[in-house]
């Protein structure tokens, strides 16, 4: 657990720990989160990411894929026939 004060501005200052387990340096975006009550601090971009990769889990599956091998031969392909090859 990290301990950050309000300062008289209402900022925070994030804990290099926080940041560090966040990807997060100075500049990038931060997204508050609610839930059941607790508010919660994520990096929009891996938020993004974990979510996409929620909704399209199984999709490989179904789609007949057995494994990774399978679908990157499966885009080389589709490359193949996009550039003409």
């Amino acid at each position: 657990m990290e301990l950050a004060k309000l300062s008289s501005k209402c900022q925070i200052t994030i804990p290099v720990e926080i940041r560090e387990k966040l990807n997060i340096k100075a500049g990038d975006k931060i997204i508050f989160l609610e839930e059941n009550g607790r508010i919660y601090l994520d990096n929009p971009a891996d938020l993004a990411f974990t979510r996409v990769a929620q909704a399209c889990e199984g999709a490989a599956a179904e789609a007949g894929f057995q494994s990774e091998e399978d679908m990157q031969s499966y885009l080389t392909e589709v490359r193949k026939e996009v550039r003409g090859y």
